[in-house]
């Protein structure tokens, strides 16, 4: 029996009550286009680089607005909602915010959550650099949650380029690894797509990566840029949609049987070999 999908590829602002209305205009259109799996990107509520606008704008899990409106809509459109991830405070003595992302179930109940676990500190080029860690603080908690439909492997973004994680999240029984981003321009045009297409081939798993788009408008600090094409990978590594660079949504159904199929022609999962060194 297939799932179908609707993934939301966002231009996320750095002011959450503004962003509110467009994701949930895009979510009711996803769930009328008959999507019963919707997911948004990586920072759903807030893309912003300034840490003083951050601590200004954003909230604890249990205030946090974006959450409460979300949570409510998924019940009442019946629906599982990946909520990509939000920016939030946390009680950390340092000051550091969580980038947590949500599974929420059809009843608008937490269904499972999961904090981002590999910070992007990189210098992508000379005048472009990233340093998530001085903001947030690392997850140590890997997830798998059973939906019913399938087994949800959760991460964000920069996780993608560490396979461990995804080798062990289809260990544990994972079928759909979801993959919300605000990828860089410069790595997304280089990297995004085979690096997806890697972790889909790897794991024999669907790939399902909403993503932030374009130039984010901004009070205080840079414009972020991101790279956008939303992407949907098969288990045996073929791209069934690209959502270019546009806002909007991108529909797909997701068929368990082509999980079982790419596992049964190449059993890697099962291969895994003990061996010593280097």
């Amino acid at each position: 029996m297939t799932m179908r999908a609707g993934l939301i590829q966002l231009n996320s602002s750095d002011d959450p009550a503004r962003n509110l209305p467009d994701i949930q205009g895009y979510i009711a259109e996803a769930a009328e286009r008959g999507a019963r799996f919707v997911l948004t990107p990586e920072v759903t509520n807030c893309v912003s680089g300034s840490r003083t606008h951050q601590n200004d704008v954003l909230r604890h899990q249990d205030e946090d607005q974006t959450l409460v409106a979300l949570r409510a809509q998924a019940a009442e459109l019946k629906i599982w909602l990946l909520i990509g991830s939000l920016a939030l405070k946390t009680d950390d003595p340092d000051g550091r915010f969580a980038n947590r992302s949500f599974l929420i179930a059809p009843d608008g109940q937490i269904a499972a959550w999961y904090d981002k676990i590999h910070m992007f500190d990189v210098q992508v080029s000379e005048t472009e650099s990233y340093r998530e860690s001085k903001g947030y603080r690392p997850g140590g908690r890997a997830i798998v949650h059973d939906a019913g439909f399938a087994k949800i492997g959760m991460s964000v973004c920069y996780d993608i380029r560490f396979p461990y994680l995804y080798r062990a999240l289809a260990e544990a029984g994972a079928e759909v690894l979801v993959i919300p981003s605000a990828f860089s321009p410069v790595t997304g045009a280089a990297h995004w797509e085979p690096l997806l297409r890697a972790r889909a081939i790897e794991t024999g798993c669907y790939v399902l990566a909403p993503g932030q788009t374009g130039t984010h408008e901004v009070s205080r600090g840079a414009p972020r840029k991101t790279y956008g094409h939303s992407m949907v990978v098969a288990p045996w590594g073929e791209v069934l949609a690209d959502g270019g660079t546009e806002p909007g949504v991108i529909i797909v159904d997701l068929d368990p049987m082509e999980v079982a199929q790419a596992r049964g022609r190449v059993p890697s999962l099962r291969h895994t070999a003990q061996f010593t060194g280097p």
